[in-house]
């Protein structure tokens, strides 16, 4: 009996679109990837079977496609319905702050340059995908930030991650592309063999390397 309650309840919260909204300021990214719960599902089926018991098809007919949106996003399919338009993607990511630069390596990955190292952050990635979500399907989205003010190997290195997933995992049929000029693994291992060294960069070597955050900025294409 207790368990039909349930199951009643959440199906009547469904069909009356009560469910209740988020704090806005502990918003973080949508999440895709997680296991259906057994409770949602059993109460949006019990919903899909009230509304066809009264003649509601419109609410039937929500659930079940709400059903369908909870399996694609289950198994971290991207909406090929609601795909981000990239030049509305790039302008949004320039408004947030730190962010210098913005441009689109291929369909999936954007690639952020900010002002500074302390910009590099999944702070900052969260806060990009966050401008995103009112634009279409975020987990098609990869975003890849690199420091404008790179001194060292370190510093280049990229910081990515779909907006959707936790580091490391990709939406279905999504590339891992590695945009990572020397691999991590390398300067890990260089470090390895070459205990205790320090490499001081010259005044030189930062001049170029501003030169070619420049030269990325202006040639890496729009698609």
């Amino acid at each position: 009996m207790r368990r039909m309650l349930v199951f009643a309840c959440a199906a009547t919260a469904l069909i009356a679109g009560c469910a209740p909204a988020a704090d806005p300021g502990e918003r973080k990214p949508q999440q895709a990837g997680q296991p259906l719960d057994p409770v949602e599902v059993a109460a949006r089926v019990t919903a899909v079977q009230v509304a066809a018991a009264i003649g509601d098809e419109a609410t039937m007919q929500g659930n079940l496609e709400a059903l369908q949106e909870d399996m694609r996003r289950s198994i971290r399919l991207a909406d090929p319905a609601r795909t981000i338009d990239r030049e509305s993607a790039r302008l949004a990511a320039r408004q947030v702050p730190g962010v210098r630069s913005v441009a689109w390596v291929d369909r999936s990955n954007l690639f952020v340059i900010v002002d500074r190292n302390e910009a590099k952050s999944y702070d900052t990635i969260d806060r990009i995908c966050l401008r995103l979500e009112s634009l279409g399907d975020t987990l098609g989205v990869v975003v890849n930030l690199q420091s404008g003010a790179a001194v060292n190997g370190d510093d280049l290195q990229i910081l990515g991650r779909n907006c959707q997933l936790p580091p490391g995992e990709r939406a279905l049929l999504q590339a891992d592309r590695q945009l990572d000029v020397i691999p991590g693994s390398v300067r890990s291992q260089h470090r390895v063999n070459n205990p205790g060294t320090v490499v001081q960069q010259s005044e030189e070597w930062k001049r170029r390397n501003r030169e070619s955050m420049k030269l990325i900025e202006d040639s890496t294409p729009e698609m």
